[in-house]
């Protein structure tokens, strides 16, 4: 393996840039704020794919296709939509190109100019509710409950790999209802999958809670997010979930006859997480030594290593190794046996470390006769040697320990910098010093803004549970008309 990756405590950035190009998760793409996501990276993805396709599948929702290509005229019927994404758009202009004058270059062809601009999707509410103003006609047509996995683009020009790239991959729910309470009933059950799965499957702790008007999804009435403390106590936004209301439907005049017989505007929602949960993974858990990958989202659950120099004695190992794996075959473990020669163990090792496999078994020819295995836990580098048959009957056992420890880490590391503060000087400091700031808020957008352009902090949550009493602004001192939670965000 290469040499090791810049300490996350001498440059954070250049530790998570290290990490993904070391571990072979993603490179840079030819076009400027593109990626490249290479096999292992998209691994992660697919696994974090089929986790959350499963609940969306068991609640009811379906996957569909819808195109690639909008017409600007559709971008321009929402208009608080258009204005939040009309500075990250790509358009395209021409449907051909021809060689210029002296060949040696390609031009658009003046001839192929097109009727109608179009906007290379950053999301797909407008070309969605399109075709819904097509196929809703009664009440008996509702509910609707489609999901996309798609790319999108959003013509970014500070790139940062998974977490901000020009195009990414992601889901996109979008939902059509008869009334504002299955609308609303609809946004929090999908809240709700987003904090299972990004608990449960990548072991990462989050905030859930509503966006603030400033902070929420363009043309949406109300935006719900989960949001993740990184290793450098910045937040990130892992998944958002929107109430859209009836907007969408009166831009694109999807109505519905309803039981009564009066006709009435549908209600809406959409709702998405994408790459980046990948880059929020490498953030919460990485280490000096590379990535460090919950058992539930790693593509490779154990790497065995066997200790070699014949291949008479890579068959014996083979051979003892039998009940290992008869046992994650049974089990349903993702294991890996390394048989490479010409490399060394101590390299293998460093490998398999920065790749996070979350357990290492080591065995060499000696062992056959102690009938000993030798497991390496990633997260905590604790060593542990016993009989074959006793740690194989443990594999499931540790995984799960690996997957609880990652996650009380990374829940006692949030709990420790998540701090109240009682001045707002109190909070300049504990921002610059990097937190999460639990505090009173008046609900002013003035307030929020002031915050925002003082601290670059801004609300990431206004939390489901409340606790108002007793408590000021942070910044002016008038009684809180909310608790919120302020940081600084990726």
């Amino acid at each position: 393996m290469s040499k090791g990756v810049t300490p996350k405590t001498e440059n954070y950035s250049k530790w998570y840039t290290d990490v993904i190009t070391k571990a072979k998760l993603a490179d840079y793409g030819p076009v400027k704020g593109t990626m490249v996501i290479r096999p292992y990276g998209y691994q992660l993805w697919e696994n974090l794919k089929d986790s959350l396709d499963y609940e969306f599948k068991q609640t009811g929702h379906t996957n569909a296709y819808f195109p690639l290509f909008i017409p600007k005229s559709f971008l321009a019927k929402e208009a608080e939509h258009v204005e939040g994404f009309a500075k990250e758009c790509a358009i395209v202009t021409h449907s051909r190109l021809k060689n210029n004058k002296d060949k040696t270059g390609l031009i658009p062809d003046p001839d192929s100019k097109l009727e109608e601009e179009i906007i290379v999707r950053p999301t797909s509410e407008t070309v969605i509710w399109s075709m819904y103003k097509k196929w809703i006609n009664s009440y008996r047509d509702l509910p609707i409950l489609i999901n996309q996995w798609a790319n999108v683009v959003r013509w970014e020009m500070r790139t940062r790999l998974f977490l901000r790239t020009s195009e990414f991959l992601w889901q996109e729910g979008h939902t059509a209802h008869s009334n504002a309470e299955e609308a609303e009933e609809e946004t929090l059950k999908i809240l709700d999958i987003y904090r299972d799965v990004v608990e449960n499957v990548l072991a990462i702790p989050v905030l859930y809670g509503k966006k603030t008007e400033a902070e929420k999804f363009a043309g949406a009435e109300t935006t719900y997010c989960i949001e993740a403390m990184m290793g450098d106590k910045r937040a990130l936004q892992a998944g958002t979930s929107h109430n859209l209301g009836q907007n969408f439907a009166k831009a694109f005049d999807v109505k519905f006859q309803d039981v009564d017989n009066t006709e009435k505007f549908v209600y809406a929602t959409s709702w998405g997480v994408s790459t980046r949960l990948i880059g929020a993974l490498i953030m919460v858990h990485g280490d000096d030594k590379g990535l460090r990958l919950p058992p539930n989202i790693a593509p490779i659950q154990i790497i065995i290593v066997p200790i070699y120099k014949t291949e008479d004695e890579l068959e014996k190992i083979k051979e003892f190794l039998t009940p290992t794996f008869n046992f994650c075959n049974d089990n349903q473990i993702r294991y890996q046996v390394d048989e490479r020669s010409k490399i060394s163990p101590g390299y293998k090792f460093n490998e398999w470390e920065m790749k996070g496999v979350p357990i290492r078994v080591e065995v060499g020819i000696r062992d056959l006769e102690n009938g000993n295995l030798t497991i390496v836990r990633r997260d905590s580098s604790e060593k542990i040697i016993d009989k074959v048959e006793k740690l194989t009957e443990k594999l499931d056992e540790i995984l799960q320990s690996i997957q609880d420890s990652l996650f009380n880490q990374a829940l006692e590391f949030q709990q420790q910098n998540t701090k109240k503060v009682s001045s707002y000087s109190e909070f300049k400091s504990q921002i610059t010093s990097g937190a999460f700031i639990d505090c009173g808020w008046d609900g002013s957008s003035e307030t929020e803004s002031k915050i925002k352009s003082d601290t670059n902090a801004t609300i990431r949550c206004i939390p489901m549970d409340q606790n108002i009493n007793n408590l000021k602004c942070i910044y002016t001192e008038k009684p809180a008309k909310y608790q919120v939670i302020f940081a600084k965000a990726y």
